[in-house]
């Protein structure tokens, strides 16, 4: 049975989940010049900030950019006085419909936009293509809670038979095998997945997909397809499923592992790998693009899924912005722009305090360039 736990749309940015952290840029170009109001120009990094524009902006979709939102949309704020930004965190299938139906201005997904729902944006945006803008990079965990285990270690294809069915207790054999000295319990295993469309949901299975060596046969997409256990709404309606029952397991963005929940190390083929904000850099510095030599920036995680890079975490999630490269009217377009770039410089070193993964240079600068390409 569905275990199905509501959570509520979050308005004026909500809070909590994976974030990026700005890097490589130095010290002196932290600083920030003053904003003022209306038309004023605000220096962001090596950036620039037109402020202005409509206010407030509206924003919708993944629960993973919760905190990401707050701090954006606080510093845009204080980039741009007056300039604000409400984001409701519904989720990504919402925020891509929302978005495609002209009833925010910009959508917030944990996956890029693809086949119909990119072919939607297009019409929504005046004929023009919409493009995948990455603020937001880091891991997803395989979070469990089993008594007596504080350190479990999975790979691809362990995973995948665990979330299809095909293991269905701790004692595995095939656990075991990746846990030698580890007392694992012959207790059945509960899997909780998201009830709801998710981003989350479709990067986890792309990893099953690019990692179990043909285990995961389910598909991939949104919606959860593994057939078995118990769905929750939400990354934080999946983190209470697991935390509410010993012998549970589920995935879920890095920060909600908390308050008795620990994450699995993953084993690419050269020992299990700890989340650590270090090591899904050393994942991040393979990163590929679907359209390279484009201002579309939808990532090509799948080369990371299925890599073995020693000591790197890869199971990455990267959460977008999904904008109109072209269609907005020109106060819109105004706002919209003067919020990225906030979002895209000042606005991350706040985040980079709190330990997630570091948007490197070169794709923050990318992400610039495409927000200086939109046009009305």
């Amino acid at each position: 049975m569905k275990i199905m736990r509501p959570m509520g749309a979050v308005g004026i940015v909500a809070s909590a989940a994976l974030v990026l952290a700005a890097c490589g840029s130095d010290p002196a170009s932290q600083k920030s010049g003053q904003a003022t109001s209306g038309a004023a120009t605000a220096a962001t990094g090596s950036a620039k900030v037109d402020c202005g524009g409509k206010t407030p902006l509206t924003g919708e979709g993944s629960t993973a950019q919760k905190t990401a939102m707050d701090v954006f949309a606080l510093e845009y704020s204080k980039q741009c006085s007056g300039q604000q930004v409400t984001y409701n965190a519904t989720g990504s299938g919402s925020g891509v419909k929302q978005f495609n139906a002209k009833q925010v201005d910009f959508g917030g997904s944990d996956s890029p936009l693809s086949g119909t729902d990119a072919d939607a944006a297009k019409t929504r945006c005046a004929g023009a293509p919409a493009w995948n803008l990455p603020m937001v990079v880091g891991p997803i965990a395989i979070a469990y809670k089993l008594g007596g285990v504080s350190s479990l270690t999975l790979n691809g294809e362990t995973a995948a038979k665990i979330f299809n069915g095909q293991i269905k207790t701790w004692n595995d054999p095939a656990i075991a095998a990746l846990n030698p000295g580890v007392n694992l319990p012959a207790k059945p295993i509960q899997v909780f997945s998201r009830s709801d469309e998710s981003g989350t949901t479709d990067n986890f299975q792309h990893y099953l997909a690019a990692s179990s060596k043909g285990a995961w046969t389910q598909g991939t997409g949104k919606a959860f397809k593994g057939g078995v256990g118990n769905g929750a709404q939400g990354s934080n309606g999946v983190a209470s499923g697991i935390r509410a029952a010993d012998g549970a397991i589920g995935y879920i963005e890095s920060s909600y592992v908390k308050d008795g929940l620990t994450a699995a190390k993953l084993d690419s083929g050269s020992g299990g790998v700890e989340l650590t904000p270090q090591n899904v850099g050393k994942a991040l510095d393979a990163a590929a693009f679907k359209s390279p030599g484009t201002n579309d920036l939808a990532m090509d995680l799948d080369k990371i899924y299925a890599s073995n890079t020693p000591g790197a975490y890869p199971l990455l999630l990267a959460t977008y912005e999904l904008v109109c490269s072209k269609g907005y009217d020109a106060d819109t377009l105004k706002a919209v722009k003067a919020f990225l770039t906030v979002s895209a410089t000042t606005a991350q070193q706040p985040i980079a305090d709190k330990g997630f993964v570091p948007l490197p240079q070169s794709l923050q600068d990318k992400v610039l360039t495409s927000i200086n390409a939109m046009s009305s």
